[in-house]
């Protein structure tokens, strides 16, 4: 845990997005926070912020000195201004960090914004460091780091799935479901520790039996877990998937119907596409990053063998292809070097323009992919049956968020598979009669795998790494 003096300063930061915007925050958290808003408000109440009650708001001017100008002040703004603004008060501990919070809503522009967090900085507040207040929230112990980290993934939740994977994290629901686990082998490791250290004692058959009982029942816990990972990770960082075909299959118009807008140029002349363009769709609730690339099999000049060379990276890196043929035209040797490449990725073929007389040979394709969805990319035909194709085949069929916990992120992800195997083993040892201090040893070290997880235990570099990706005021 941080040393008190950690938390003897007062931190402050912008906490919403710059730029041009109806509102924009300057966030101030720490023990000085009412202090140093009583330098800089003036609030058309006459009152001063370390006097105003929790959870109120204020309406007043932000100034520069306030020798400068009237308290008593009402009927105007005072003449030394830099913004009208609303201040909402947050005392101790009954505040996002457990500290004094002030947050001071701005006009949205730049310069406002950055005049007001400079008037603060002088005052005495230091500018807070990458994710320092959610850390804060952490140390002083509002919210576990579980829940710290799923402050973040709300933030770059890509689609309503992402969202309630965080959301249920942050209520605490992944926690709760590692602390009944960790109860469980807990129980188990009382029972061992209690036969070591009082080997003369009579513990009781009857208790030892516990011990494999609680073991595999924390196994399986640990394995239901495990087995959602998969949909969780999904869910959270998204799918990479690529278009791929040769020149003028409709690849961009592909891309500009599921995206519903253009953003790939369309045209009839082969190779258009010089270049890799990717957008971010939702999915039947999963995120998936989607890449038109460039269909040059080959290239006539530089730019389009840097193009090719850029396409077959992509397509080697993509966890899904969706391999685009002309549904009006014959195979061409272009489309059967593709096939035979993606013959052994997760691949769905999709035949286009169906909309025109047919003459690819649909039975090569099928034969080659299992099936294929037929669409027309042009006038928008059976993109639903190409969505539900994508949703079923990187879910396995199994659609929407079922369990009421998925694990998502893969530092838990990994805590839990080290824990899991850690309890197998101690499974085993039992089943073979190996020591109790053995036994015992391995269920501790799965119990500080649990309790890494929710920060019972964690290291400063830890702590670094995951608050150093958040941004500066969250």
């Amino acid at each position: 845990m941080a040393s008190r003096s950690y938390f003897n300063d007062t931190i402050a930061a912008i906490a919403t997005g710059l730029g041009q915007a109806g509102i924009g925050i300057v966030r101030i958290s720490g023990p000085d926070a009412l202090l140093l808003a009583d330098k800089i408000f003036v609030s058309r109440e006459r009152g001063r912020p370390s006097d105003f009650r929790a959870y109120t708001t204020h309406y007043g001017w932000i100034v520069e000195s306030l020798q400068l100008t009237s308290q008593n002040s009402k009927s105007r703004p005072p003449q030394e201004f830099i913004d009208e603004v609303i201040l909402t008060i947050m005392r101790a501990p009954r505040s996002y960090t457990k500290e004094d919070v002030v947050e001071i809503n701005c006009h949205g522009g730049i310069v406002a914004l950055r005049r007001t967090l400079d008037l603060v900085l002088e005052n005495g507040a230091r500018l807070a460091n990458p994710g320092e207040f959610t850390k804060r929230a952490f140390l002083n112990g509002r919210i576990d780091l579980a829940q710290a980290e799923a402050v973040l993934d709300i933030i770059k939740a890509k689609s309503d799935s992402a969202l309630k994977v965080a959301t249920a994290q942050l209520k605490g629901l992944l926690s709760r479901q590692i602390d009944k686990i960790r109860e469980i082998v807990l129980g188990a490791l009382s029972v061992l520790e209690a036969n070591i250290d009082f080997p003369e004692e009579e513990i009781g058959e009857a208790n030892f039996e516990e011990v494999p009982r609680s073991l595999k029942q924390a196994n399986a816990a640990l394995k239901d877990l495990l087995g959602q990972a998969k949909r969780g990770k999904i869910f959270r960082e998204g799918v990479k998937a690529v278009i791929c075909g040769r020149p003028n299959v409709g690849k961009s118009s592909l891309l500009n119907a599921l995206i519903q807008e253009e953003r790939s140029i369309v045209t009839s002349v082969p190779g258009t596409t010089r270049d890799t363009i990717e957008e971010i769709i939702d999915i039947k609730g999963i995120p998936i990053r989607i890449v038109d690339t460039a269909g040059i099999i080959e290239p006539r000049d530089l730019v389009e063998k840097k193009a090719v060379r850029r396409s077959k990276k992509y397509i080697d890196q993509a966890d899904l292809a969706i391999l685009l043929f002309d549904g009006n035209s014959r195979l061409s040797p272009q489309d059967e070097i593709l096939i035979k490449k993606l013959k052994n990725k997760t691949t769905i073929a999709v035949i286009n323009k169906i909309d025109l007389r047919q003459k690819v040979e649909k039975e090569r394709i099928v034969k080659s992919f299992g099936r294929a969805v037929e669409i027309s990319a042009k006038k928008h035909k059976n993109i639903f049956m190409l969505e539900d194709e994508i949703a079923s085949l990187v879910t396995n069929g199994q659609l929407g968020i079922s369990e009421p916990v998925l694990l998502s992120n893969i530092r838990h992800i990994t805590a839990v598979k080290e824990a899991q195997k850690l309890v197998e083993e101690a499974q085993d040892s039992l089943d073979n009669s190996l020591s109790v201090e053995f036994v015992a040893q391995g269920i501790k070290d799965a119990l500080l795998h649990l309790d890494g997880i929710v920060g019972r235990c964690f290291c400063e570099d830890l702590l670094d790494k995951i608050f150093g990706e958040f941004c500066i005021g969250k």
